[in-house]
């Protein structure tokens, strides 16, 4: 097994065996000032070397999965509904009963493409004329269904619904699920 040692101000970090806490070294140190170390006296990282996120919770995706699933039964329709964090790691994936076998990955995608352009799949389907090659992007996919969930005017996370007969419908079962965690 290849393993890689890399010095980041008094911690040694053994690549693929895990992250030493501060202070603990695996394999020794370095000395504040050498090797391009400027981290603060007390070790942490400065605070302008911070970028502090938010993110949904893994109840309130559940939340809002369970939410649109639950308005696309009572609709008769038959659909898979994701839930994916701001990088498209999925967060909760609810596959309804009677939903297609395409549904489940398509679902995740629009969540995906909602979330990192921080608009409705069905806006971006319009924005996919003037820009065709957005749909090279690794994925994404620009069918309606698609939401941003946003936590003070950025996007944490992405719901996507996929499965019933229009992306409109999906959406609007999407719109559900975000209704039910903001409300």
């Amino acid at each position: 097994m290849l393993r890689t040692r890399v010095a980041l101000c008094g911690t040694l970090v053994a690549v693929g065996l895990g992250i030493a806490a501060p202070g603990q070294a695996l394999g020794g140190t370095c000395t504040h000032g050498m090797h391009g170390c400027s981290a603060p006296e007390d070790g942490g990282i400065p605070a302008d070397g911070i970028v502090q996120t938010s993110h949904l919770t893994e109840d309130a995706a559940n939340t809002a999965a369970r939410a649109a699933l639950a308005a696309a039964e009572a609709a008769g329709q038959h659909v898979s509904v994701a839930v994916v964090d701001r990088s498209g790691n999925p967060i909760v994936m609810l596959r309804g009963d009677g939903s297609g076998p395409h549904t489940f990955e398509s679902a995740q995608r629009k969540a995906y493409t909602a979330a990192s352009f921080n608009a409705p799949t069905s806006v971006l389907v319009d924005r996919l004329e003037q820009q065709p090659t957005l749909a090279d992007i690794p994925g994404t996919l620009f069918l309606a269904g698609g939401l941003p969930i946003q936590y003070e005017g950025s996007p944490i996370a992405g719901i996507g619904v996929a499965g019933a007969p229009s992306g409109l419908t999906d959406e609007m079962f999407a719109q559900a699920g975000i209704d039910a965690i903001t409300n």
